[in-house]
């Protein structure tokens, strides 16, 4: 059974030797390829190489084109650094109002050097390790592109002072995405993630308004183009789980911050299940090896077994080798 195999079984609920393990290794990944932040962020082939390296090296299940959230961003005219060997950090072109915002316009991937480099990581994938591992493209949802282009405050404000203007700038940005899911699954992506971070800051009721009818349409398109979706909201998702689950997305991140997964199991249809939920600094970075097998095992328990293994969010660059090692090791 290859990765890319066990992970659509495991999702579909067919019997596998073990769970999948997808641990979120951006920074970490490019540390141990030897490959500068910058460069993995835009060169398609060092990406390539670090995500390759790290499948490998920790013998994992997928390979992502995940780094930063300003790909998109920057096709919306957001200004953007890269330091050789840090995060990417804004540096001006936000919107200036909520009404600039519903005049935006969708990008064309053609147009924007950064989205034809994701395309490009997953054709790489692709060529490089064939139907091996599973291969997730990325997209970021309409609360965190909204939040990255406006600015978290002048989001956050926007939702009460402008929600027309509001819901006509979310609705460019589906309508962005869309033709650019469609690329990347062409290109051989087996799912999408939508990253929609700051949808945990909102509340259910203003998620339930602005957000959760956008990522449908999202996750609708992915599975009609025969492809499977991935929700990653970072924060405690609590309050917006029994939502998150009515998208459809097959895999569902979970972050540490959530109390249980447990009572939300029940609400999991055929081909959903969890992913996480690890704390990246308390167990994987700083715990043992020990205290990793039983945070896993937990996780395992809380999803009723259809937990797929990973932190709750990114494995940060300093987390030893052995920790990262020890969360696969747990799996089985």
């Amino acid at each position: 059974m290859t990765p890319c195999e066990r992970t659509q079984a495991f999702i579909s609920g067919q019997p596998t030797d073990r769970p999948p393990f997808h641990p979120i290794v951006m920074r970490w990944a490019a540390r141990h390829a030897g490959v500068k932040y910058r460069d993995f962020c835009l060169d398609f082939t060092a990406k390539n190489r670090a995500m390759l390296h790290a499948a490998e090296l920790l013998d994992c299940d997928w390979v992502t084109v995940m780094s930063d959230a300003y790909a998109e961003a920057q096709a919306f005219g957001l200004q953007v650094d890269y330091p050789e060997d840090s995060l990417p950090l804004e540096r001006g072109g936000h919107l200036v109002s909520a009404q600039a915002g519903a005049a935006l316009a969708p990008y064309k991937a053609d147009e924007h050097p950064r989205l034809l480099n994701r395309i490009n990581e997953i054709k790489g994938f692709k060529k490089l390790s064939g139907d091996t591992y599973f291969i997730v493209g990325w997209v970021e949802g309409p609360m965190a592109e909204y939040s990255d282009i406006r600015g978290l405050s002048e989001a956050s404000m926007d939702l009460y002072d402008e929600p027309e203007a509001v819901a006509k700038a979310m609705d460019v940005i589906v309508d962005a995405a869309i033709p650019f899911i469609t690329r990347q699954i062409e290109a051989g992506a087996n799912a999408i993630g939508i990253g929609d971070a700051f949808a945990s800051q909102i509340g259910p009721d203003l998620y339930r308004e602005f957000v959760f009818a956008r990522e449908k349409r999202l996750v609708d398109h992915i599975h009609s183009l025969g492809a499977l979706a991935k929700l990653h909201i970072c924060g405690n998702t609590a309050p917006l789980l029994p939502d998150m689950i009515k998208t459809g997305a097959n895999i569902l991140d979970v972050d540490h911050l959530v109390p249980s997964m447990a009572p939300f199991v029940p609400l999991l249809g055929p081909n959903q299940v969890f992913s996480g939920k690890v704390d990246p600094v308390s167990v994987v970075q700083n715990g043992t090896p020990e205290s990793i097998r039983m945070a896993v095992k937990e996780s395992l328990h809380q999803g009723g077994g259809r937990c797929i293994i990973s932190a709750g969010c990114e494995v940060p660059p300093d987390a030893p080798l052995a920790n990262v090692k020890a969360m696969r090791t747990a799996a089985e």
